[in-house]
């Protein structure tokens, strides 16, 4: 079971990690209203993965053996990628600060999660990822799926919660 956990905890403080569209919207919004109207919007990955991680997982739970086993290869391929790409972004020397800011976008935890439900990360990760990852641990114990899930998504939420807090304090920048 602790496996399960880390493994859920872990891949959740990657995706958190990962610059990506919800990230941007949760800084614009952050940085324009501040935490407490932004951070309903951490939950976002609860509402919009449901019916990506649902649909993954009905079409995985048919595949043949070999065929998630090449889907778990190209997971990890895809892993050390993100993985490769988000070092080079933290050794990189940091930026002049003129980047625009993104524009002004959806305020609504909805809405949030409409841009999460658009992004391609979610549908990526829980194809190539969570999905074989939860089937395989499904095979095992049912509880094994639910401890994974339940770690990705409370360290996601947590995660994601820090960054809007984090994300705030740009309002006090000049």
């Amino acid at each position: 079971m602790l496996s399960h956990l880390l493994l859920g905890g872990g891949l959740a403080f990657a995706a958190v990690l990962q610059p990506g569209p919800l990230q941007a919207f949760l800084l614009a919004r952050a940085a324009a209203d501040g935490w407490r109207r932004t951070i309903p919007a951490a939950l976002s990955p609860v509402v919009s993965d449901g019916p990506i991680a649902l649909l993954v997982i009905l079409v995985l739970g048919r595949l043949p053996a070999g065929a998630q086993q090449g889907l778990r290869a190209a997971g990890g391929l895809l892993l050390l990628f993100l993985a490769a790409t988000t070092l080079r972004s933290l050794r990189a020397a940091p930026g002049d600060g003129t980047a625009a800011a993104p524009a002004a976008g959806p305020r609504t935890l909805l809405e949030a999660a409409t841009v999460n439900l658009l992004n391609p990360n979610p549908w990526i990760a829980w194809a190539l990822v969570l999905g074989p990852a939860v089937v395989s641990a499904w095979k095992q114990a049912p509880a094994y799926a639910l401890a994974f899930v339940g770690a990705f998504y409370g360290v996601m939420v947590a995660g994601l919660a820090a960054f809007v807090l984090l994300a705030s304090g740009a309002r006090l920048l000049p």
